[in-house]
């Protein structure tokens, strides 16, 4: 869970952490800016860069606990303390406490094995990791010492922030510390990650005077954590990282992270494998007992199949495997911020989309400044340009569309005579934005610019060549069928109105947005990407269906919709989304491809509803009204250039955007699952199996199937050969399509294909007992079971790995054969050696190897048949 989303807990109001800031906070609350600046250590104008270095030596970044770099002690333990290793190391002093050492070394051996890999891949993986994270930036704009005249406030990383800096915010920042405001124009915070409440909460930079209890109700007070809904503000840092209130709580609501669905799979089956184990081993121990007579013996050879039945490997794999494709999905631009979203990102058959700069080139021109009329109009221009060269706010493309274009910047510099009076901040309610300018001591000048419907709605009149009329139907129909030719020709439409206010008034508010004068219309265009059809299409292959859900009007996105080859099909609009029930919005969006003129709130809706519908929903999104549904969807995706609150919402950042990087990410997700899963349907076909062999051999055997310390050497060798399976080749076929976590499918798949191992187990049985006489020689059946029982399990890897005849259609990675030899090599050899024969083992005549030769090719031969009839019938 990202500290930023998705709480599981609030803070408490009347906690012990807050308790004590309160008594401070309300004091600090009540002072006057300047004075509150005073109290720490500050002024108006912000810290010197001299003094800010002396502040972050002496109080460190400000970083909440959980991004502290943990320590290698602190990671060794991480891999270390798991209920695998627990149980290992239980069963390791088990033996000990018996006598067997031998038995308990080869265990303690195991668990090394395990942690030690797990941990050099990790680390290694982390590092690298790191230094990619660190390309996603988070910055505040800070106002430090010496101050620019043309512009006071400077972009630094947010973790360089310190108590007594400045800071400025505007619509989608985060609060990046606990701060006083100084001043606040219409601005509103979202502080649900805080307190729980969904609506944002007013603030101001006023002080206060009145009494407040709870810290949070303090109105010109901003706590890390929340985020700017709307307007603007500047405001003193008070507490920086752990010292916020957030940072008090970081480790709680941390550690309380709501298990993903690839987590619960991975649960259930460790409980699975445990269930066995605790039906398993008091069988054998039982069984072995009353036939042998020789409890103690019977009871370090259950404890040796307990060892053999655990799949210890497992949290190495898993691990391993999902570090690695997060370095792999970073070669081809794409961040992992939370390695568990890979598997979602994998299991993901829904992708939901803005079409701005996904499948547009996100580079907005304005190409046309028109009046009602249809006619050039470079007062139109003039008006837009003021709105958006003084507005506050988070200046959205459109505006720095506006700012940027040539030909009328060469010819105006507003910088002649106009000043601003006040803002109207833009919010996703009204859809529209106003500044209040005036010029040379005349009446103020409040210009409005937003969508078309919604400054239709507060427009009363027209101006047309200088001449002002009163706006009628006719006007409305003339001025949509206007704006419906641009929308259908690629154009995205803004209108432009004023109104001139008596220069005596200097506070406006909306109400003040009422009675404007409709001047015009600005036109932008935003290409179609080149790869965004080639995307789309390579998602479709792979089983991923785009859904496009976009602010914007039905007209324009048909149209880009058509240009990318994306069947828009029937539109749904965000008006009639508000009059659906979850039911039917469910039923809606499972059939929809593109929704448009959509709120935060409805786009939120969509996502749940695809849910409802069983689909695995990604969301890529950039913008404040966009983290709703990143916080809600399976694996939220963003971009290196999204607002601060966009990107901590997200679970993965692009560092590019394109459909077409996400698509290479997801075949990376779909990799790392196929090698997850490749370990467990191994472990849990060949656990079952020996439950089997070794229960049936401990029935008629008038000795142990194998010595405990031989059962552990076979365990230990195996493990070894598994290591690599992270670095395994995963067949084109497999990634072809989205894969979900199924613990349904693995027991099926362990109940066909477990048994068969036990087939060949008892054919070794009979081989030993009759061919080789071995009914009174115990250590020369151990020896031929050891051998064949570690050349099948090792062999299965190869069978099991994919869905197409193994060595010949799929290869392995050379790094897997070259375990795999290696292994084989080592039991082969084994009972001829020296350490065999401390282990028990003898040498085995030379009539065995063509016999277990044979004996391997047919075992390879049936699990492979079986293994295709079942890939057929239910998938691998």
């Amino acid at each position: 869970m990202h500290l930023l989303s998705k709480p599981t807990k609030t803070i408490d109001r009347h906690g012990a952490g807050v308790a004590a800031n309160d008594g401070w906070l309300a004091a600090i609350s009540r002072l006057e800016p300047s004075e509150a600046c005073t109290k720490v250590g500050s002024t108006p104008e912000g810290l010197s860069a001299t003094e800010a270095a002396t502040r972050l030596k002496k109080l460190g970044p400000n970083l909440v606990a959980r991004e502290r770099k943990p320590t290698i002690p602190e990671e060794i333990w991480n891999r270390a303390r798991n209920p695998l290793n627990a149980l290992l190391l239980t069963l390791a002093v088990v033996s000990f406490l018996l006598g067997d050492v031998r038995a308990a070394v080869v265990i303690a051996a195991m668990v090394v094995l395990a942690i030690t890999t797990a941990f050099i891949q990790e680390h290694r993986s982390n590092e690298a990791a790191a230094r990619l994270r660190a390309m996603v930036h988070t910055t505040a704009s800070v106002r430090r010492g010496p101050v620019r005249a043309d512009d006071p406030f400077t972009e630094i990383p947010m973790d360089q922030l310190v108590p007594g800096d400045v800071v400025r915010l505007s619509a989608g920042d985060m609060i990046p510390a606990d701060l006083r405001l100084l001043e606040a124009r219409d601005l509103f915070v979202n502080q649900a990650v805080l307190t729980g409440e969904s609506m944002p909460a007013e603030k101001h930079g006023q002080s206060s005077t009145s009494a407040c209890e709870d810290p949070f109700d303090l109105l010109n007070v901003c706590f890390m954590g929340a985020n700017v809904v709307s307007g603007y503000g500047t405001g003193v840092i008070l507490q920086t990282g752990r010292n916020t209130f957030f940072g008090q709580l970081a480790h709680e609501i941390a550690g309380r992270r709501v298990p993903t669905a690839f987590d619960q799979g991975i649960n259930r089956f460790t409980w699975l494998m445990i269930r066995f184990i605790l039906v398993m081993v008091p069988a054998v121990f039982l069984i072995n007992g009353l036939t042998k007579h020789d409890w103690l013996e019977a009871l370090l050879f259950a404890v040796a199949v307990a060892v053999g039945l655990t799949p210890e490997m497992l949290p190495m794999i898993v691990t391993v495997n999902l570090a690695k494709g997060a370095i792999a999905m970073s070669r081809k631009k794409v961040i992992v911020k939370r390695l568990n979203a890979i598997q979602n990102f994998g299991a993901m058959d829904v992708l939901c989309t803005d079409k701005t700069g996904t499948l547009t080139q996100d580079r907005i021109i304005l190409k046309r400044h028109i009046d009602i009329e249809g006619n050039d109009s470079d007062e139109v221009l003039l008006y837009a340009f003021l709105n958006s060269h003084f507005q506050s706010g988070l200046k959205n493309l459109l505006d720095k569309a506006v700012l940027a274009h040539a030909e009328f910047d060469e010819r105006l510099r507003v910088d002649g005579g106009y000043s601003k009076v006040d803002e109207i901040p833009f919010d996703f309610t009204r859809r529209r934005l106003s500044v209040v300018v005036r010029r040379d001591g005349t009446k103020h000048l409040l210009i409005c610019k937003g969508a078309v419907e919604e400054i239709f709605a507060v427009c009363s009149k027209y101006c047309l060549n200088g001449e002002v009329g009163r706006l009628d139907g006719t006007h409305f129909v003339a001025a949509k069928e206007q704006t419906s030719s641009l929308n259908s020709d690629g154009f995205r439409v803004v209108a432009v109105a004023y109104k001139e206010m008596e220069p005596s008034k200097t506070v406006y508010s909306v109400e003040d947005e009422a009675d404007l004068t409709l001047l015009g219309y600005i036109a932008f265009l935003d290409p179609p990407k080149e790869s965004a059809m080639e995307a789309i299409a390579a998602l479709a292959r792979k089983g991923v269906q785009v859904k496009v859900l976009t602010g914007d009007n039905e007209v324009i996105t048909r149209k880009i919709c058509h240009e990318v080859q994306l069947e828009a099909g029937e539109i749904v609009l965000g008006s009639r989304i508000g009059q659906m029930t979850d039911a039917e919005l469910a039923e809606v969006a499972d059939r929809t491809t593109v929704f448009a003129k959509l709120n935060p709130e409805q786009k939120e809706r969509v996502v749940r509803a695809l849910h409802v519908k069983g689909h695995v929903v990604g969301f890529l999104g950039d913008g404040i009204n966009d983290s709703p549904a990143l916080k809600v969807a399976d694996v939220g995706i963003s971009v290196d250039t999204a607002v601060d609150i966009a990107k901590e919402s997200a679970d993965i950042i692009l560092l590019e955007k394109s459909l077409l990087v996400l698509q290479e990410g997801v075949t990376e997700g779909r990799k790392v699952f196929a090698n997850i899963t490749k370990y467990i349907k191994m472990g849990a076909s060949s656990n079952f199996g020996n439950m089997f062999s070794v229960l049936g051999a401990s029935i008629f055997l008038p000795f142990l199937p194998m010595a405990p310390i031989q059962v552990l050497t076979n365990n230990l060798l195996y493990d070894f050969s598994q290591t690599t399976i992270p670095t395994d080749n995963v067949d084109d076929e497999y990634v072809a399509s989205p894969r979900k976590w199924d613990i349904g499918n693995i027991f099926k798949f362990m109940i066909f294909i477990g048994p068969i191992s036990s087939i060949f187990d008892y054919a070794t049985y009979g081989m030993m007992l009759f061919v080789f006489d071995a009914w009174n020689n115990a250590p020369l059946f151990q020896t031929g079971w050891f051998v064949e029982s570690l050349l099948t399990q090792t062999l299965i890897i190869h069978i099991i790995r994919t869905a197409k005849i193994p060595f010949i259609e799929s290869r392995a990675s050379p790094a897997l054969i070259t375990t795999t030899i290696i292994i084989c090599t080592i039991g082969m050899t084994l009972p001829f050696t020296w350490a065999g024969a401390a282990l028990g083992f003898v040498p085995l005549p030379w009539t065995y190897w063509p016999l277990v030769t044979a004996m391997l090719l047919m075992y390879a031969v049936l699990t492979h048949f079986v293994k295709v009839w079942f890939t057929r019938r239910w998938g691998l």
